[in-house]
């Protein structure tokens, strides 16, 4: 078993008050909360994101306009799992209606891009799926677990007056100028185990329990697992709510019978 290392990032945006099992040290703002993937599973960065203020509105070129723009052969497709919300938090994914090009850039200069997003009231368990190309953006208040594809590859929209570079050429160009798939959020139960991503870009699974021989056999190969209730126990080792380790297969891998633990690997 591997226990991923991990790396606390300072946000203006972030938070001096984690939920736990977290602990920002004193004057700290923490923002974001990385796990440092290992070579067999470098092509997924699993994060914590803990926001006070909104983060810009933004959007993530595929792979042919990574490419195209000399920025490697991946582009950035993302997922988050709301985990903690206070009242009021939202996240602002697509937009009300189809808009144009034109619209886009007037928006984003002027800061009405705000009342064309569709903002969705969020609470934890709720799950959105973000392809590349969504303009989006988190909401104060929110914690958290981004699984997204290992690039950093962002174009800024819009970002509330913060002296940060904006790229609304290149977010203009490839932004999906149009509402969110309704079918790409929804909200999990407490209980059971739930399919969240089937590929290409990574497998994602909300588990709870023992896993099936199914579940096994779709993870026969190193995955990443991430405790959310109870310990997972690998080689003798303990992983507990707020680790992120290695498995070399799901069936290496020891759950409790009530615990609940988010398992991925590349698709």
């Amino acid at each position: 078993m591997q226990r991923l290392p991990l790396k606390y990032l300072e946000k203006p945006w972030g938070k001096d008050l984690l939920p736990l099992p977290f602990a920002a040290q004193a004057g700290k703002r923490i923002g974001e909360i990385w796990f440092d993937s290992p070579a067999e599973l470098s092509a997924m960065l699993l994060k914590y994101i803990f926001t006070s203020e909104k983060l810009s509105v933004q959007v993530h070129p595929n792979a042919t306009q990574a490419e195209a723009a000399g920025l490697g052969p991946q582009g950035k497709e993302e997922c988050w799992l709301v985990i903690d919300a206070e009242p009021g938090a939202k996240l602002g994914i697509g937009f009300h209606r189809a808009i144009d090009a034109a619209t886009l850039r007037a928006a984003a200069l002027d800061g009405s891009i705000e009342g064309l997003l569709q903002w969705f009231p969020v609470q934890p368990g709720d799950f959105f799926y973000i392809p590349a190309n969504t303009v989006h953006t988190i909401g104060a208040g929110i914690s958290l677990i981004e699984l997204q594809q290992n690039t950093d590859i962002t174009y800024r929209l819009y970002d509330y007056g913060r002296p940060r570079e904006l790229h609304l050429d290149q977010a203009v160009a490839c932004a999906q100028m149009a509402p969110y798939p309704p079918a790409l959020h929804r909200h999990l139960l407490d209980d059971g185990t739930h399919a969240l991503v089937n590929g290409p870009h990574f497998h994602l699974h909300r588990l709870q329990g023992l896993p099936d021989e199914m579940l096994c056999a779709l993870y026969d190969s190193p995955v990443m697992i991430v405790p959310l209730r109870g310990a997972v126990t690998i080689s003798g080792q303990h992983l507990h709510p707020g680790d992120c380790g290695v498995a070399p297969s799901l069936r290496m891998a020891e759950f409790m019978p009530n615990g609940q633990a988010l398992i991925a690997r590349p698709g």
